[in-house]
């Protein structure tokens, strides 16, 4: 049985960004030059969602009357699972703004719903993420990494008192047992949720 904490790498390192380098890394993003560079961070930031779910993100794929965003849940061995994640209605107003989706709807052609909101390899989404954490003065790490930011989020969301069923479907994960991971949260963020057992 492995006993180990999965928030914390083989050499004792943190894999996840603590809510001060989260705001840091938003902050930076809203002042990238870059609004493609904006709105992706952006939705990394507020869904949680993995680096190749955001890539694959189109129009057809925003729902503002839900104010939801579908993700395809690539992690799984089978495609065709998709998630719902309700996102803040000001996120999609700027995706809108940005990316011209509400006109993309409304001509309901297949080949402009389907195109890609950010047509970017991995490695250019991976490159501009890693440059926003630069700007945002975030230490060296295992947790300066897309991977670290979608860990943050899953922290942030039980130090929000987020249900873990909820987190589970939002995050994409096939197992509760996976989202669990993140009740090791360690630091400030388990000092919050310690704190609900003293008062």
């Amino acid at each position: 049985m492995n006993d180990s904490d999965p928030l914390i790498d083989t050499n004792g390192n943190r894999l996840y960004l603590t809510p001060n380098e989260r705001e840091a890394f938003i902050e930076a993003a809203k002042r990238s030059p870059s609004r493609d560079v904006r709105t992706f961070a952006t939705i990394l930031y507020i869904t949680g969602c993995r680096i190749s779910e955001a890539l694959a993100l189109t129009p057809g794929r925003i729902d503002f009357n839900a104010e939801v965003i579908v993700f395809e849940t690539l992690k799984k061995r089978k495609r065709g699972v998709y998630r719902a994640v309700p996102v803040p209605s000001e996120v999609l107003d700027t995706l809108d703004m940005v990316h011209g989706l509400k006109g993309a709807q409304k001509a309901k052609k297949t080949t402009i719903l389907n195109k890609p909101l950010w047509p970017w390899s991995r490695k250019t989404a991976y490159t501009r993420i890693k440059e926003l954490m630069d700007h945002a003065g975030i230490s060296d790490g295992p947790h300066k990494t897309p991977k670290g930011l979608r860990h943050g989020y899953g922290v942030n969301a039980i130090t929000k008192k987020v249900p873990l069923n909820m987190l589970k479907k939002w995050m994409g994960h096939s197992k509760l047992e996976t989202t669990e991971m993140y009740l090791n949260a360690i630091g400030e963020e388990q000092k919050i949720i310690a704190s609900q057992m003293w008062s």
